[in-house]
């Protein structure tokens, strides 16, 4: 089986970055966007609209940090052509985003946000710092294996399916090569790890034809969400959005997976290690004890992770404000897609306890019968 691995793993790698891509077009841009600065502000106070509500508005100088007109200061009405919040407010020396408008007496700028990536670089770099000092040479790997899943999902997965290839298929064999590469980087390439890759494989398999029967199932379209909407339009028409949820639950549920799987192995190769004599039986029940107990925290993440991302959609139900039936608010194919998201991830999480231990045990045992043989 490992030798099967060993040859798959570069082989698929050379397929995956020399499989051909189909060139798209790339719409042309239509805004303007600059990086500004805060340098003054000349007035602020309050507008007062309908129901006697009172909104903020500013009117600040900024200057440009880039574009053909950096350098030049412009003054801007922050919170006149669109109402802002008190927390939307800016102060001197503040970084912004600025759009460029078309006016019928020439340009017109707006703020639209703000610049946050200079705020957000010491948090990465934290982030990384903390991986390295408690996790050395594995927290390097896994590292590592965030920017190669990156690189496969934006390099590989989002322009082969742009391109007009199934997103399920791409998505699946993206995630192959995420979920081998990323484990032996940060695990290393030894026997529990193999385990680890192979239950994962299965696993993420299970999970991938759990996903495709309960999205046919519960007719779901894949056109759950807004954004999802948005692409049936234009040059992403040719999308199989169906395909598209169902890489998205895989590719979600991979990094839970991996988890379970690596952590199960290594305790199954450590209960081996401090009792020899263990059998099969014995560890089979002992993996699946301590799978257990991990499968009821990690279901429970998974579902929060879900939740968590549709908080919004709690808040909608909770107002109601169509006061639709609730069955209804239920029906709707937004809610329906988080809630087989979950179901299909939680299932192959709990999938992967019987997969990874009947697997982990049938190697270490068969691993020692082997050198009792030998001698």
């Amino acid at each position: 089986m490992f030798t099967v691995l060993k040859i798959f793993f570069p082989a698929f790698l050379l397929f995956l970055f020399l499989f051909p891509s189909q060139s798209f077009a790339q719409a042309s841009p239509t805004q303007e966007i600059y990086k500004a600065e805060v340098v003054r502000i000349i007035t602020e106070g309050e507008t007062f609209i309908e129901g006697g509500k009172s909104l903020p508005y500013q009117i600040v100088a900024v200057k440009f940090l880039d574009g053909p007109n950096m350098g030049k200061e412009v003054t801007i009405e922050h919170g006149k052509i669109s109402s802002i919040r008190d927390n939307q407010k800016v102060q001197v020396g503040e970084k912004v985003v600025v759009l460029k408008l078309a006016v019928p007496k020439g340009v017109s700028y707006q703020i639209v946000d703000k610049y946050r990536l200079d705020s957000l670089l010491p948090l990465i770099v934290f982030f990384f710092v903390l991986i390295l000092i408690l996790s050395r040479l594995k927290g390097l790997g896994s590292i590592a294996g965030l920017f190669v899943s990156l690189l496969v999902i934006t390099q590989f997965i989002v322009p082969q399916i742009l391109a007009g290839r199934d997103a399920l298929v791409v998505s699946i064999f993206g995630s192959f090569f995420i979920m081998i590469t990323t484990i032996y980087l940060a695990h290393g390439f030894s026997r529990k790890t193999h385990v680890a890759v192979v239950a994962t494989c299965i696993a993420l398999i299970v999970t991938g034809f759990l996903g495709y029967f309960f999205v046919d199932f519960v007719h779901l379209s894949g056109l759950g969400n807004d954004d999802t909407f948005s692409l049936q339009f234009g040059q992403t028409a040719n999308i199989n959005f169906k395909g598209l949820l169902l890489g998205g639950i895989i590719i979600g549920a991979l990094g839970v997976l991996d988890d379970i799987t690596t952590g199960l192995s290594a305790t199954i190769e450590e209960l081996k290690l401090a009792n020899p004599s263990y059998t099969f039986l014995h560890l089979v029940r002992s993996g699946f004890r301590v799978g257990s107990e991990h499968i009821a925290s990690l279901v429970n993440t998974l579902v929060l992770a879900y939740a968590g991302v549709a908080l919004p959609l709690f808040l909608f139900i909770i107002l109601n404000p169509m006061k639709q039936p609730l069955w209804a608010i239920l029906n709707s194919e937004m809610i329906i897609e988080e809630i087989v998201r979950a179901l299909a991830g939680s299932i192959g999480l709990i999938m992967a306890v019987p997969i990874t231990t009947l697997l982990g045990a049938w190697i270490v045992t068969r691993h020692k019968e082997k050198q009792i043989n030998k001698k």
